[in-house]
């Protein structure tokens, strides 16, 4: 009974070992191969990363591994400091070397509802109707005439009546950059013009059933403008046109109720 006994355990002792053994030899497999082989150190994809990842979030998704120089490609990424405020451009999968020509600037990855802001200006938002968007169909990338009208009432400083009001409206900016085109809770308004705007043709937008039929209409433009166009949406209305590359541009000054009929 105690030989037996004895023999069950030599022989447990024995897979043991060899399992062990077995491990550390898969283990070393890649150091083996790579011995006689010159290498480098690279980041090399781990876990899947999302599209728009910020490059100070790869850390725990990538690792370091000795890849054979032969093997490189010409821009892998050896420090992740370099990568600065970067985001990746395309989803990553386990396995890839990280690549910094999988990595792009924040501002260029806008996706379809958004186009880049000109360098110099800056971006505003506007709410607004439908019917003062051109029903809607106004999308990120065209360009839009900028109508404010005012409203200037002259009180009595002693009795707060109004003695005197004028009002008036004008074309104020051409060729206004539209940068994104929003439904009111937030989410990119895409109307059946962009699927006829090859064929030349338009259709009314199809109002989001999640909006208060108000639209996001956010504008590229300089700080001095910018100034205006708020000054505008606090004290007045605003209404934009649709005002493609190859419309001209006009415009009679401030039209008022002595001006209309001119």
């Amino acid at each position: 009974m105690k030989t037996r006994l004895l023999g069950g355990i030599a022989a447990l002792l024995v897979a043991v070992i060899g399992t062990v053994m077995l491990v550390m030899y898969v283990q070393n497999a890649d150091k083996r191969a790579l011995a006689d082989t010159e290498t480098e150190s690279v980041y090399v994809v781990e876990k899947p990363v999302a599209a728009g990842t910020a490059a100070d979030k790869l850390a725990a998704s990538v690792a370091k591994k000795e890849v054979p120089k032969l093997a490189l490609a010409s821009d892998t990424v050896s420090s992740l400091s370099d990568l600065g405020d970067k985001v990746t451009a395309v989803p990553l999968v386990p396995g890839e070397q990280l690549l910094s020509s999988r990595l792009v600037d924040a501002n260029s990855l806008l996706g379809p509802s958004r186009v880049q802001v000109p360098e110099g200006m800056q971006e505003i938002t506007l709410k607004l109707p439908i019917e003062r968007v051109v029903g809607g169909v106004l999308k990120a990338g065209d360009t839009v005439g900028l109508f404010i009208s005012l409203d200037d009432a002259t009180t009595n400083a002693a009795t707060g009546d109004v003695v005197s009001k004028s009002s008036g409206t004008q074309l104020t900016f051409h060729k206004v950059l539209v940068t994104a085109s929003q439904f009111s809770n937030g989410t990119a308004a895409k109307s059946d013009s962009t699927a006829t705007a090859s064929a030349g043709g338009s259709a009314p937008a199809k109002k989001d059933a999640t909006g208060d039929g108000t639209y996001l209409i956010t504008l590229a433009r300089g700080s001095a403008d910018a100034e205006k166009i708020v000054f505008a949406a606090e004290f007045g209305n605003i209404y934009l046109s649709r005002e493609p590359g190859n419309a001209i541009e006009g415009t009679v000054g401030v039209v008022d109720k002595t001006r209309l009929f001119r």
